[in-house]
């Protein structure tokens, strides 16, 4: 296992220190290493077993230094698989920002997986936020060492029915976004995108809040253009079993826009291609996420298809900078936010191998065997090519993407490794 940390180079082979961006009146700089600390150490440490001492070491990996202080230090039992929980003695250090500079910031689906990565940037930069959430798929962990925070509120709400509340910037992510989450319940999945978003546009409206909406690659659905520009109108089957999510949310970007045209609403339309990164659910159907728990069980990759389908893969923190970005700037078009690092899948389950064989060479663990890659039927409407042109937020954020696609597996392979650790995956 090395003995330092991990050095993370950026794909003109900078080191990356820092996330985030100094543009159009808001700073969104925050040290890597106090992001880390919320994400890549353990929730909890085993005091009764040898296994304490490889949790330890697998998350301190990538934290190191003044943050990994502000920790939850809880005692897991593995013997009786049971935890006594404490609270953080202190909470990570916030920027203290003057009343005039602290937005208020109400962010709709932030225990998911990117809304808790946002809630963390935008509670470790100072702003009161408040987060929105049903958690049907979000998880009160993903944001629990904020609960208690002065700056900082977390509501059990679902955002099909109104809620009350003043703020001047909304998030709204708030939707199932895997394919066994948001056609477990389809109805519920177009109620979502379209009451949802009718309620906080509302809310928008009302307080005069800046209004931002996640939307998704979806909306070109199976595409005859490639990449995908944000003036192309899509290729959707309205009735298949990805509909709910893909109408879902294009209906929802014809009411965002309604409101901008009729009443006046600050809106601003985010389409996301893949992410990945620590948190997202291992056993959402995700192709990253699955590929990742596989090689590490041992088991062999699943491919669905030939491999020949392709995808782009942004990193997490490249996805909240875009945001971020997007957010504070003038732009009221939609804007792509994806990586142009294009992947078949079946390359990409071969690079997700190399790179747990890596993890567990450098940590010494010793493999059964290789994992083999497996092809098995294509889904009903899976996309062939996804890859997002990302010329306007270029042009209008100065934004692109800093994390190379190895950087960003690695980091989220010893994430999930750490989690394994622990026993709480």
């Amino acid at each position: 296992m090395p003995s330092s940390s991990i050095v993370t180079l950026d794909k003109n082979g900078k080191e990356i220190t820092s996330v985030g961006y100094n543009d159009f009146g808001f700073d969104s700089v925050v040290p890597l290493d106090a992001l880390r600390t919320l994400y890549l150490r353990p929730h909890y440490v085993t005091t009764t077993s040898d296994k304490e001492a490889s949790e330890e070491a697998n998350h301190a990996l990538f934290s190191k230094g003044e943050f990994a202080a502000y920790q939850s230090k809880s005692i897991y039992s593995p013997e009786t698989s049971s935890i006594s929980y404490t609270t953080l003695t202190r909470f990570p250090p916030v920027k203290l920002l003057s009343p005039s500079n602290r937005k208020r910031i109400l962010v709709t689906g932030g225990a998911g997986f990117v809304g808790s990565h946002l809630v963390d940037r935008l509670m470790l930069l100072g702003h009161d936020v408040t987060v929105l959430d049903n958690f049907f798929t979000g998880s009160k962990t993903t944001v629990s060492h904020w609960i208690g925070h002065p700056n900082f509120e977390m509501v059990r709400h679902d955002v099909v029915e109104p809620f009350m509340i003043e703020c001047d910037q909304i998030y709204h992510l708030a939707c199932p976004a895997s394919p066994p989450h948001y056609q477990f319940n389809s109805v519920k999945t177009v109620k979502t995108s379209f009451m949802g978003t009718l309620n906080m546009l509302g809310l928008a409206k009302r307080t005069k809040a800046r209004f931002l909406i996640t939307s998704t690659s979806e909306v070109y659905g199976d595409p005859e253009v490639h990449p995908q520009t944000e003036d192309y109108w899509g290729h959707v089957n309205p009735i298949g079993p990805r509909a709910c999510y893909d109408e879902g949310k294009r209906v929802a970007e014809t009411l965002t826009y309604g409101y901008h045209r009729q009443d006046g609403v600050d809106v601003r339309v985010a389409r996301i291609f893949n992410t990945y990164g620590p948190r997202m659910n291992p056993y959402d159907g995700r192709v990253v996420s699955n590929f990742i728990v596989q090689a590490l069980k041992g088991e062999d990759l699943t491919v669905y298809g030939d491999g020949t389908q392709t995808r782009s893969f942004q990193y997490i923190h490249d996805l909240i900078d875009g945001l971020i970005l997007l957010m504070n700037a003038d732009e009221t078009r939609p804007v792509n936010i994806g990586s142009s690092d294009e992947f078949t899948i079946g390359e990409f389950a071969k690079l997700v191998r190399d790179i747990v064989e890596k993890v567990q060479d450098e940590d010494g663990v010793k493999r059964e065997r290789r994992v083999q890659v497996v092809y098995k039927p294509i889904p009903t409407d899976d996309p062939q090519k996804r890859r997002a042109d990302t010329t306007r937020a270029k042009a209008q954020l100065k934004w692109q993407t800093r994390w190379t696609v190895r950087m960003g597996l690695e980091e989220m392979v010893r994430y999930y490794k750490a989690k394994m650790a622990e026993g709480s995956l």
